[in-house]
C-alpha cells in the first residue's frame, strides 16, 4: 500500500461520544480503507470528557498544576483512540492506536497551549505501510528536550490533523464535525444561516479568531503555510462540506461572510509606568497562578493602567478571575462582554463599521469598542445584547 494515497480524518467529541456512534465512524474509516486509501484518524476525547476533567481538576485544586493538568487532560484523547482501534479490529481492520508522543509530535515546553515544532511520524508511515489504520490521539505532544507531555489547547485536535496530513504528504485534511460545514452565523442563534461551501484561508481564520466554532485558527494558519489541502465536512453527509482554498474566484471584495461571536471577554487593569510594564507583570502573574497565555483581543495604556482585552474558555477565564482577587497590581477593570464579528472577503469596506453601528443603534444596541482588521469589523457589546446583535448584523450577509 505503499503508493496508495494518505487521507487524514479528524473527528471532534461529537462524533465519538458514544460507543455505537464511535462504532459507525470505525465502519466509516473500513470502508475508505476497503476503496484503496491510507487512512489516518485523528480523534478528539468522547463528547464533554475534556471539558468534565477541568472541571474536575478545579474541583480539587483552585489552580492546577498545569503540568498535572496535561497529564489529565490527554487521557480523554487516549479513551478514545484505543476504543475507536477495537471497533475497527472487530470489523476486521487492521489498526494500531498512537499517542501523540508515539506519533512523533514534537512540541515547545509549554503546557496547556504548547505548539507544534515538528512533526517525526516515522511509527505512523511504518503501520500505514503495513496497511493498518492508524488513530492517533489529537490534541497532545512531547517536548523532546524535557519528554514531558503537552496539550496543545482548545482546538489543539485541529492542530494535530493539519500538522501530521502536512508531515505525511497526504492527498487531503478532513475535519469531520456535527455541522454542515462552515454556516454565516452559528444556527443556533440565526436559523436561517447560509453554508459557505467554499471560503479562502484568510477570511476563514478571520471567523474562527472571532469566534467561529468550526476549527481553531492555528490550525488554519497551519494549513495555508504548509499547503494542506483542507475540507470540512459534517458526518454522515456525502454533500454537506466547505472547502478552504487559497483563493475563491469570482467573489466580490468586501462581501459579508459571516457573523461571529465570542461569548465572554474579560477585562483586566494593571498598575504599571508603561505598556511594557503591564506586559511583564500580567506574563509574571499567569506563570505565578499557572494559567496559560489566553486569545489576546486587545491593550492599551493610559495613566498609568494598562488595559488587556482577553477570551479563553469559561474555566481558564473563571480562574483568572478568583487569582485577580488575591493580586494587588491587577483587578477586573469592568464586567465581561461580548464580541460580534463581521469578516469579509478580500477587505473589509469603508463604511461596513458606520453601517453595522447604525443596525446596533436601531436595536438599541451601544457597543462601546471596535476593532478592524483587513478581514474583519469586531464590536464589543453587553453580553445580553450577544444574541440579538448576531441576528441583526447577520442582515450585511450578502447571498452566496
Amino acid at each position: 500500500m505503499r503508493n496508495h494515497p494518505i487521507i487524514v480524518q479528524k473527528y471532534g467529541g461529537v462524533c465519538l461520544e458514544t460507543p455505537a456512534k464511535i462504532r459507525a465512524v470505525a465502519r466509516s474509516l473500513a470502508d475508505l480503507h476497503g476503496r484503496g486509501h491510507r487512512v489516518v484518524a485523528i480523534v478528539s476525547a468522547m463528547g464533554k470528557t475534556t471539558d468534565q476533567l477541568i472541571q474536575m481538576a478545579y474541583e480539587v485544586s483552585p489552580a492546577p498544576n498545569r503540568r498535572e493538568l496535561d497529564m489529565l487532560l490527554t487521557t480523554g484523547e487516549r479513551i478514545s483512540m484505543s476504543l475507536l482501534s477495537m471497533a475497527l479490529a472487530d470489523l476486521g481492520v487492521p489498526a494500531i492506536s498512537f499517542t501523540g508522543s508515539q506519533a512523533g509530535v514534537m512540541t515547545d515546553d509549554s503546557h496547556s497551549s504548547a505548539r507544534i515544532l515538528d512533526v517525526r511520524p516515522i511509527r505512523v508511515r511504518e503501520e500505514l505501510d503495513r496497511g493498518r489504520v492508524v488513530v492517533l490521539a489529537g490534541f497532545q505532544g512531547v517536548n523532546p528536550a524535557t519528554r514531558e507531555i503537552t496539550t496543545l489547547g482548545r482546538g489543539g485536535s485541529d492542530t494535530t490533523a493539519v500538522a501530521m496530513a502536512a508531515a505525511l504528504k497526504a492527498e487531503r485534511c478532513e475535519i469531520i464535525k456535527d455541522v454542515d460545514g462552515i454556516c454565516s452565523a452559528d444556527p443556533r442563534i440565526v436559523p436561517e444561516a447560509k453554508p459557505l461551501r467554499q471560503v479562502d484561508f484568510a477570511s476563514l481564520s478571520e471567523m474562527c479568531f472571532w469566534g467561529a466554532k468550526v476549527l481553531h485558527f492555528r490550525s488554519l494558519e497551519l494549513a495555508q503555510s504548509q499547503d494542506v489541502p483542507l475540507v470540512l465536512k459534517q458526518w454522515g453527509s456525502t454533500e454537506n462540506s466547505t472547502q478552504v482554498m487559497k483563493e475563491v474566484a469570482g467573489m466580490e471584495n468586501g462581501k459579508v461572510l459571516a457573523v461571529n461571536s465570542l461569548a465572554r471577554i474579560e477585562h483586566v487593569e494593571i498598575d504599571s509606568k508603561d505598556l511594557n510594564q503591564g506586559f511583564e507583570k500580567f506574563a509574571q502573574h499567569l506563570k505565578q497562578n499557572s494559567l496559560s497565555w489566553p486569545q489576546l483581543l486587545a491593550s492599551s495604556f493610559a495613566v498609568g493602567k494598562t488595559s488587556m482585552t482577553v477570551a479563553c474558555d469559561s474555566e481558564w477565564l473563571d480562574a483568572l478571575l478568583r487569582t485577580l482577587e488575591q493580586s494587588e497590581d491587577l483587578r477586573r477593570q469592568r464586567a465581561a462582554s461580548s464580541s460580534v464579528s463581521l469578516t469579509c472577503f478580500g477587505g473589509v469596506s469603508s463604511e461596513l463599521p458606520f453601517r453595522a453601528l447604525q443596525i446596533l443603534g436601531r436595536h438599541g444596541i451601544a457597543p462601546d469598542t471596535y476593532v478592524l482588521s483587513s478581514h474583519s469589523v469586531s464590536l464589543f457589546v453587553p453580553v445580553e445584547d450577544r444574541e440579538a446583535a448576531v441576528k441583526a448584523l447577520h442582515s450585511l450577509v450578502q447571498p452566496a
